[in-house]
């Protein structure tokens, strides 16, 4: 297993950090908050879990270790792959996905693009006993806390594609949260912004 890798940044997409690692560019899957912070050029050291299927193997990777156990504990679920379980770190740190779960929060799970009721009462039946108590200072937070002072439209349009909305819907999210954006005073935090994305995007379906 690939625990973590660690070097200079090479390259940088909407879903995907390329790290050099001795020589190499290893490809890595990235929530937008994780990749928020990234730079080209600059070291970085990511947590990763290396998902292996017939015809591919692919690398995830996270801010830090717990990040990366929660990833691989969601997929203890049944019908819980790795993109899905991505998409739920996504939209939730991991002390709000334990919060969620510890308090039957059905509507925390649905908020999750491919997460419906009856899918987020499973969850949090199967989850109950997985994920443990919250250990983050700010139990109870929605959201991946990042901030982004820059270009948050471009940070937000990128990662809703990423999760496979329309550039239409995309679009149309990104406008719609635009207020709250900039009450946040110029520095919006992308994991809540892009949870109310979510949320208004459920509301149109």
């Amino acid at each position: 297993m690939i625990a973590f890798v660690s070097g200079p940044v090479a390259a940088l997409g909407p879903t995907t950090a390329v790290v050099e690692v001795g020589g190499v560019g290893m490809a890595v899957q990235c929530t937008p908050a994780t990749l928020a912070p990234l730079r080209v050029g600059q070291d970085a050291r990511l947590a990763t879990s290396l998902v292996v299927r017939e015809d591919s193997l692919t690398l995830y990777g996270f801010a830090d270790d717990d990040e990366r156990q929660v990833f691989e504990l969601l997929q203890t679920a049944s019908g819980v792959g790795p993109r899905l379980a991505q998409s739920m770190l996504a939209v939730h740190q991991p002390d709000a996905l334990r919060v969620a779960v510890a308090t039957g929060d059905e509507k925390a799970l649905t908020a999750v693009p491919g997460i419906g009721k009856k899918g987020a009462q499973k969850l949090l039946l199967e989850l109950k006993d997985r994920l443990g108590e919250p250990v983050g200072a700010h139990i109870g937070k929605q959201g991946v806390g990042t901030p982004v002072t820059t270009s948050w439209r471009d940070q937000l349009h990128a990662a809703l594609i990423g999760l496979g909305y329309a550039t239409r819907e995309a679009d149309e999210a990104v406008t719609a949260v635009a207020p709250q954006a900039e009450a946040a005073g110029g520095t919006p935090q992308i994991g809540q912004l892009l949870k109310a994305a979510l949320q208004t995007l459920n509301r149109t379906r």
